[in-house]
């Protein structure tokens, strides 16, 4: 066993964590022990999210701070991810603190560049990020036992014009079928009871591979594996959305009825201007046809307000849009002028004061959107699954869960009172007795649905 103790910090999205996951798994191998304190440990790696501005600067925070450890217990510091892909040689000019750098195609490479930074070798290793996916790569789980994200594509083919991803992840390349399979069943052995798919377009699994959308196909299969009782579908493209897929999700009893249909815009001509392949017709026939196959589907979508060129009369339409299609989840981001991106040199930019204020009009009607879909909800009973145990007094147990319209720390929970202890993972079924804006309360039932 290594003596050296190495923190690992991932930030972004999730399929940033998985990196963090295998190069975890790498670290182990190679006999380092992990501590989730950085007070303990002698090296630390902080995987960073470059995707947008805000991003950046929580990655740049988070460097800065482990970089202030170097001056106790900290020896080395190294960076990972998007934003060492992307700056590079800034971070390196700027940050003496910074002892190696890995870009996101190579961080199957963590153990050597570990083993170098420790031997007084500044390291930088960037690119290859279109290299086939690392599929015999270990991971070493950080989320709950009883769910795992499953990637099943790196890479991302559309070039929408305010995107950095395709600059930093390299094209799609999905993961085959049979691998996807395997590393699910393992899953499914170590106790985990909800997959969560994900990759930049899920949608689009399997035409690099398969010449066709091979989505379904591969839900048809996971669906077969026992131990799994959700399948949750995250970040799909309108226009790949078909009947075919919609009909799989009806007649499952593991997939959930719930996607995320991250649409950004309804107006043709931002979208256009986004290099976005749908118009706001499609984007209305789509979620008619959603919700005609699937009554009572949860949909999750985000949008960008305060893209450049976008006027005060588009803006008051997307917000008649919200209205309309009454999304039950739905996120704002802020237009982020991304450099080395088409978007980012259009005319008229707009300002950070309008971008703000459309970011909160948005919300505001959002959240009466979503109010009226939550009280819809009260007197329902719904199956959730346990997260946390909050507290317990007079015999009763208060505990913090999710519906299968819930995905993990991006939607709400529902807070119930049971009769009974309950472990991390359990479902149960739970009577609604009142709503928050984003939050259920309620009340478990009995223990007829009660399992791990």
């Amino acid at each position: 066993m290594n003596n050296n103790k190495i923190y690992l910090e991932s930030l972004g999205c999730t399929k940033n964590l998985i990196d963090a996951e295998m190069m975890l798994g790498l670290l182990q191998d190679y006999g380092y022990s992990v501590t989730d304190r950085i007070e303990e440990a002698t090296i630390a790696v902080i995987n960073t999210c470059g995707f947008i501005e805000s991003a950046k600067e929580e990655s740049i925070s988070r460097i800065l701070a482990a970089a202030r450890h170097k001056q106790t217990t900290l020896s080395k510091l190294i960076v990972t991810g998007c934003l060492s892909e992307r700056y590079h040689q800034e971070l390196l000019n700027e940050m003496p603190e910074i002892d190696g750098m890995i870009g996101t195609g190579r961080f199957e490479e963590i153990a050597q560049v570990v083993e170098n930074v420790m031997k007084e070798r500044r390291e930088l290793r960037i690119g290859q990020i279109d290299q086939p996916y690392q599929e015999k790569l270990k991971r070493v789980r950080t989320s709950a036992n009883h769910l795992a994200y499953l990637k099943i594509a790196e890479g991302c083919n559309h070039h929408c014009t305010y995107c950095i991803i395709p600059k930093l992840r390299g094209p799609l390349r999905s993961r085959r079928i049979e691998a996807v399979i395997q590393e699910a069943s393992d899953l499914a052995a170590e106790g985990v009871k909800e997959l969560i798919l994900i990759a930049q377009d899920t949608t689009s699994y399997g035409i690099d591979l398969y010449h066709q959308p091979s989505l379904t196909r591969l839900l048809a299969e996971l669906e077969q594996i026992e131990g799994i009782r959700w399948i949750r579908i995250m970040y799909c493209y309108p226009e790949r959305i078909d009947m075919k897929l919609l009909d799989i999700i009806h007649k499952s009893q593991k997939i959930c009825a719930y996607l995320d249909i991250p649409i950004q815009h309804s107006e043709d001509r931002i979208l256009k201007r986004m290099n976005r392949q749908t118009t706001r017709e499609k984007l209305v026939n789509t979620i008619s046809m959603i919700r005609d196959k699937i009554p009572g589907i949860v949909l999750r979508t985000t949008l960008i307000v305060g893209f450049p060129g976008e006027t005060e009369e588009e803006f008051i339409s997307l917000k008649s849009f919200v209205e309309e299609m009454a999304f039950d989840k739905l996120g704002v981001f802020t237009y982020s002028q991304e450099e080395n991106t088409p978007a980012a040199t259009m005319q008229e930019q707009v300002d950070e004061d309008t971008k703000k204020r459309r970011q909160q009009e948005i919300m505001q009607l959002q959240q009466s959107v979503s109010m009226r879909i939550q009280r819809n909800k009260i007197g329902s009973q719904l199956l959730v699954v346990v997260e946390e145990k909050l507290d317990s007094s007079d015999s009763h147990y208060h505990y913090a869960g999710r519906t299968t319209g819930d995905a993990p720390e991006i939607d709400g929970l529902v807070y119930f009172d049971a009769p009974l202890e309950l472990e991390t993972g359990a479902f149960v079924p739970v009577v609604i007795t009142d709503a928050l804006e984003y939050d259920l309360m309620g009340v478990m039932t009995d223990e007829a649905e009660l399992g791990k």
